[in-house]
């Protein structure tokens, strides 16, 4: 499956030109080849149907953010009370955590700094009067259920 995700990237990037084609498979069976070696197979099924309410809400919500962000940038009034929040976590250590604050930092506003503990994240934030643990965990649940599909997906 990797190799055919690489290919099908070549294909978008380079073309379908007959001269690139050999070049593009052989590119994409050393690129499955390393990223299988870099990063595994786990265990488990990804639900797709799950990681397209992820993308299909990250816009709005990266919107309301943002413009969040620049209105008190912008407007004095609203208040601006940075500071480290502590939010728990559930997600294992290992490339899910790291997916998720890859997912979380691309969130105007908030910016998943350490584990402070196995069960604990330290997140910047720019209005640590906002709900920001509640807003990390409503995206963890979103996230583990990724890997939890239920149907058929």
């Amino acid at each position: 499956m990797r190799t055919v995700a690489f290919f099908v990237l070549w294909l978008v990037i380079h073309g379908a030109g007959a001269a690139g084609l050999l070049v593009g498979a052989l590119t994409a069976i050393a690129a499955a080849w390393l990223s299988l070696r870099l990063l595994p197979p786990v265990a488990g099924r990804l639900s797709v149907a799950e990681l397209f309410r992820i993308i299909l809400r990250f816009p709005r919500q990266s919107l309301v953010a943002g413009l969040d962000v620049a209105l008190r940038a912008l407007n004095l009034r609203l208040p601006l009370m940075p500071g480290i929040v502590p939010c728990p976590t559930a997600l294992p250590d290992g490339p899910g955590r790291d997916a998720f604050h890859a997912y979380m930092s691309l969130q105007p506003g908030t910016l998943p700094v350490a584990m402070r503990s196995e069960s604990e994240l330290l997140v910047h934030a720019l209005d640590t009067g906002q709900p920001v643990a509640v807003a990390f965990a409503v995206e963890e649940a979103a996230v583990r259920r990724l890997t939890e599909p239920r149907g058929n997906d």
